[in-house]
């Protein structure tokens, strides 16, 4: 049996999987988290096999939550489920140390075999990613954007899909004031000092949300 730790923010994206994985006879859930601190807390606790991992959640989340994971736990596979397929979102989390990349989107059976061979101590990446991870050039090495904490990726991100400060920051549970400080940091790490160029920047390097 396969046991697992679902990670998501989601109320109702926990319980889609859960009926999903209730379809398994091989996989259970065996826990829950709805932030990173509670990833990290349960992930603390034995008895399981694989983190299904959402990469966006209040509080530590992303690169930095998979490296907190591998380095306290280096035993415990980490299967990301993300809303994101750009090529340099997934490098990101592969290089941190998720064992796999599924989208949300994908097909349920495509999900299910991901958490098998993932727990069985193999790595898969969604097919409908492959492609984008071959010949998706943002994500050579020495791009600005790598230099960006996973905050200030994500920041950059929504920035460009035209989302307000205060939105930004009611959705990642963050004051306005401390998304400007992540505005002006990475801005200051891209060598960009305006709106315009950061919008270009984000376009030219596949950042923008869809």
């Amino acid at each position: 049996m396969i046991r697992i730790l679902l990670a998501d923010d989601h109320a109702i994206v926990r319980n889609g999987l859960k009926q999903i994985i209730a379809g398994a006879p091989d996989i259970e859930v065996a826990g829950e988290a709805a932030n990173g601190a509670e990833v990290l807390e349960m992930a603390r606790k034995p008895g399981f096999d694989l983190i299904l991992l959402d990469m966006t959640m209040p509080g530590i989340s992303g690169a930095d939550l998979i490296r907190r994971l591998r380095a306290e736990n280096p035993a415990l596979q980490i299967l990301v489920l993300s809303m994101h397929n750009e090529a340099q979102v997934v490098s990101r989390a592969l290089k941190a140390g998720a064992a796999g990349y599924v989208t949300k989107d994908s097909d349920q059976e495509i999900l299910l075999s991901g958490i098998r061979k993932v727990a069985s101590g193999h790595k898969f990446i969604d097919p409908t990613l492959v492609d984008a991870m071959v010949f998706d050039g943002s994500t050579s090495e020495g791009a600005p954007h790598e230099m960006l904490s996973e905050r200030e990726l994500q920041v950059l991100q929504m920035l460009a899909s035209g989302q307000p400060l205060k939105d930004i920051g009611e959705s990642l549970h963050l004051s306005a004031k401390t998304i400007s400080a992540h505005k002006a940091h990475l801005m200051q790490k891209l060598g960009i000092d305006n709106n315009a160029d950061l919008m270009r920047y984000a376009i030219k390097h596949g950042l923008t949300r869809q």
